[in-house]
């Protein structure tokens, strides 16, 4: 397993400004199906935005370095699933969660905060947790990882598109109700379309080592599903609204996290399998749990507005 640590992934300077680009456009697409309106939404109902909070940013990473404790994988991969962990929701949730049958205004508006946050809490969590444990703690020294600088990425790449696109949502809404559609899926075929090509330029990497992180990852994302469920089951709230908490915490921004990977640690093997193999396995749980849900409808009385 030790040997996952040693490999580093081929990745160009020019494929990894690509690749950013391509990060920053789907985030504009999400930013389209945005308003104000979505923030002080959940400044309204703000016991539903600190569990959020609480189950993405505080519960999942701790958790996650838990089961770093229980397993042990390799150091790599150990601190793949922190920065997995520290990343915000992905840009499918929302998707989901309607799929589900869940409280998809609530799942757009814990979005749409925690976009702004990963700011602050992707670049903390990742030094926090990775620095309290000490196989990953080398890793952290050996890359020189600024959280300022990566905070500064964070930004570039998701709260700047979030507010391009808002702004537009706005400012011309006509406009803005005619590329949604196609921005969403056009920039969701081009990003899964360059990950495969990543994969594809480093397959044998990827057949050697998947089979260290399938079941880690399929471990960790099911506690990040049921973590966030129960979390949001004890503070209170409803299952229309319970089902938006669970796919919030459970679905990551993995793209972000291979970003980060390959800007800040130039493409350490076992951090960036664990980020691609999360990537796909997400979809296909939060899917699966979405067609699960849908066969109990989830009432909406009493459910956040």
């Amino acid at each position: 397993m030790s040997e996952v640590d040693s490999v580093m992934l081929n990745f160009s300077p020019g494929s990894l400004m690509l690749l950013n680009g391509i990060l920053a456009i789907v985030m504009f697409g999400v930013a389209l199906d945005l308003t104000l309106g979505d923030f002080r939404r959940l400044l309204d109902t703000p016991r539903a935005l600190l569990l959020g909070f609480f189950s993405q940013f505080l519960f999942l990473p701790a958790a996650t370095f838990l089961l770093v404790l229980l397993l042990r994988p390799a150091p790599s991969m150990a601190l793949g699933m922190m920065l997995v962990a520290a990343c915000p929701g992905g840009n499918i949730s929302n998707f989901i969660t309607h799929r589900a049958g869940g409280n998809t205004a609530l799942s757009v508006s814990l979005t749409a905060v925690a976009t702004v946050c990963a700011t602050i809490m992707t670049p903390f969590n990742l030094a926090f947790w990775g620095s309290l444990y000490a196989p990953t703690l080398p890793l952290l020294n050996e890359t020189s990882v600024s959280p300022f600088e990566m905070a500064w990425t964070v930004a570039i790449l998701l709260v700047f598109p979030l507010i391009i696109g808002m702004t537009i949502n706005a400012r011309f809404p006509a406009f803005s109700a005619r590329i949604r559609g196609t921005m969403r899926v056009l920039s969701m075929v081009i990003f899964a379309g360059f990950v495969l090509g990543a994969l594809a330029a480093n397959w044998q990497h990827f057949l050697n080592y998947v089979s260290l992180v399938a079941g880690l990852v399929l471990l960790h994302n099911a506690i990040a599903l049921a973590g966030g469920y129960g979390i949001a089951w004890a503070g209170g709230l409803t299952e229309y609204d319970r089902r938006a908490v669970s796919i919030e915490t459970g679905i990551q921004n993995s793209g972000l996290g291979l970003i980060l990977i390959f800007n800040f640690f130039g493409g350490l093997g076992g951090m960036a399998i664990v980020a691609a193999w999360w990537g796909v396995w997400h979809i296909l749980s939060g899917l699966a749990l979405a067609a699960w849900f849908s066969r109990r409808p989830a009432s909406t009385r009493g459910a956040t507005a």
